[in-house]
């Protein structure tokens, strides 16, 4: 008994000390841990703000901020404002005019729904909002301290609203130490006023730092202006616009060519009904409407403008409203894929050539890197042309001059293997076509200037389209080696291996059981004749292992043959004969893609008569 009652009063002791545990959090402090998924940084107020002028039909929005909105950040609009009510209660939790019922929820056209914003802003710095809607014969203006808010007031103010918001987080020094420098923040803050700024280009919109103007954007702009008005020229020059229609779906897209990509997608601008948004399916359609252009490792510079009715997706999946869950992805994947690749594949993709043009001292100072750099490309273009003068061979020599004269001027013994122009006129006249370089590029003229061809890159898409003309055609043609080559492999890599038979055969590679964990070749693809074969099959066994190709058979394809390429392709080093160049140059012009190799590397650049007058100061 006594140790029946003993346990009885543990437990007795045990919910004494531990009912009462859950407590319900007082409103302030809900709001305040609402802020820290709404509001990150500075840059969340902004544009919480701004969106909330654009839904009010702002025309004009005018954001000032100081020490990179830590000390200030004012947003003010000319929207339809708000009377004394409305800005009573425009901050508590919760509080919206964009939504009535769980119904409209299906169809958000506004940038914000859901009452968080305004709250958790107040929540966690010191507020005041003056507000005036066109009826009013006065403002009004109320003001909260981290979630204290005082009464409604008259005031004097213009017709719209003035958000000031003064010392972020300043009573939470947890969350304020994680601020950065005012730079930092500020580069944040220019980046939501952008993305705002793309999307609604008709609006008037300008932001200021510590009283120093940023950006002053005029309204009434189409998307190219507006794109003009806030990207490098290196950027808005070389847009190219296309536009679908189909299935619901208005897309509206300005892309720059491959040689204007980026080493991340930060350059990437996707909107859906005026929202900025990040979406894996669309990031995913981008990325394949440049395959085989672009580099695996670099990103174009995309602006994507989308058009569907609101029904079509859900706005609500996260804080921030970043992110939006379609009803039919593959079909947006689809459709931005087949609109931007079609485009990408009509493109003029060769590199053109910008040299640098260097200004005379007299007309503007020079930065010193510029100087410098400058001085580099002089110097190696003198060492260049010094060490390479125009030659030919002697029996080249001899058939030139036979074919412009039936005598020659001057006798097989003062033909040198450097030709003097001045004392041969009729040499003077002829025209190089051709030039090897470094056994690693080819000089080219054309009408209007030359072209410096990689000689590997453009062998290398020569044969990646011939081989894959052919296998879409049957199996590579194949030849038995008089010796096998044998190699070693992995029991993993034995599994590829034997999961992919049918690639092997498609692509002519016979392959046969050697021993324990060697194999031999036994037949390897004609096409393939300057790759060797042992080592082409691992590392093709690699590629075969790897986790980002093997889901997709096209694409794997595409990578696989794009591996038998670069093997089997002329070499940078490699000296070719005239003939050799001859018929590089005519399989180029057979191509009907020859500017890009298949890992989207530029296979030409051209350079302009036009450029190297500037060069050499002519015009």
């Amino acid at each position: 008994m006594s140790q029946r009652n003993t346990g009885i009063s543990v437990r007795n002791e045990y919910n004494k000390t531990t009912m009462g545990q859950i407590k319900v959090l007082d409103q302030n402090m809900i709001n305040m841990i609402a802020a820290g998924e709404v509001i990150e940084r500075p840059a969340s107020v902004v544009k919480e703000l701004m969106e909330n002028s654009i839904d009010a039909g702002a025309t004009k929005i005018t954001v000032s901020v100081e020490d990179g909105g830590r000390r200030l950040i004012s947003v003010s609009d000319n929207g339809s404002g708000m009377d004394s009510d409305d800005l009573a209660q425009a901050f508590d939790p919760h509080t919206t005019s964009k939504i009535k019922t769980s119904k409209d929820l299906s169809g958000i056209s506004t940038l914000g729904f859901r009452g968080e914003a305004l709250a958790s802003i107040a929540s966690i710095a010191q507020v005041k909002a003056v507000s005036k809607t066109k009826d009013s014969a006065s403002a009004h203006c109320v003001e909260i301290d981290c979630g204290e808010q005082s009464t409604v007031q008259p005031c004097s103010g213009d017709y719209g609203t003035t958000i000031q918001v003064r010392d972020l987080f300043y009573k939470l020094p947890a969350r304020r130490k994680f601020l950065r420098t005012a730079n930092t923040e500020m580069g944040h803050i220019t980046e939501q006023l952008i993305r705002l700024a793309l999307a609604h280009s008709s609006l008037d919109m300008e932001l200021t730092h510590n009283g120093k103007e940023v950006y002053r954007l005029s309204g009434q702009q189409d998307n190219r202006q507006r794109i003009s008005e806030l990207f490098p020229s290196a950027i808005s020059e070389d847009l190219i616009e296309t536009e679908s229609n189909e299935k619901g779906l208005h897309i509206s897209a300005f892309l720059c060519k491959p040689g204007t990509s980026r080493t991340s997608n930060k350059f990437q601008y996707i909107f859906l009904n005026g929202r900025f948004i990040r979406d894996k399916f669309i990031s995913h359609a981008i990325k394949e409407a440049y395959h085989g252009i672009l580099e695996p490792n670099r990103y174009p510079v995309v602006f994507l403008f989308l058009q569907m009715p609101c029904e079509d997706y859900d706005v609500n999946v996260h804080p921030t409203k970043i992110e939006v869950r379609f009803y039919n992805a593959n079909l947006v994947h689809s459709q931005i894929l087949g609109c931007l690749r079609e485009k990408i594949l009509g493109m003029d993709h060769q590199t053109r050539a910008r040299l640098p043009i260097t200004p005379d001292a007299a007309e503007r100072p020079i930065p010193a890197a510029t100087s410098r750099r400058s001085r580099e490309i002089a110097d190696a273009m003198a060492e260049f042309l010094k060490k390479h003068k125009p030659t030919h061979t002697q029996q080249h020599v001899n058939s030139m001059l036979t074919t412009h004269h039936k005598e020659p001027p001057f006798g097989r013994k003062q033909v040198t293997e450097s030709v003097d122009y001045s004392s041969a006129p009729p040499i003077t006249a002829l025209e190089l076509k051709f030039l090897q370089i470094h056994d690693s590029f080819i000089v080219e003229q054309t009408d209007d200037g030359f072209l410096v061809i990689d000689q590997h890159a453009l062998h290398e898409r020569i044969i990646f389209e011939n081989l894959r003309r052919r296998i879409q055609n049957g199996v590579l043609e194949s030849q038995r080696l008089l010796v096998p080559e044998t190699f070693e492999l992995t029991e993993s890599q034995i599994d590829v291996l034997e999961n992919h038979p049918n690639l092997m055969k498609a692509l002519g590679i016979e392959i046969a059981p050697f021993g324990p964990r060697t194999y031999a070749i036994q037949a390897f693809p004609v096409l393939l004749k300057r790759a060797v074969p042992a080592e082409f099959v691992q590392d093709l066994i690699d590629l075969l292992d790897s986790q980002s190709v093997e889901s997709d058979p096209e694409r794997l394809l595409d990578a696989v043959l794009s591996l038998a390429a670069c093997k089997a392709a002329i070499k940078a080093g490699q000296k070719l004969s005239n003939s050799e160049i001859e018929q590089l140059l005519s399989d180029r012009k057979s191509l009907e893609f020859a500017d890009r190799c298949p890992h989207g590397r530029p296979t030409t650049i051209k350079f302009s008569i036009e450029e190297l007058e500037k060069q050499f100061k002519r015009t």
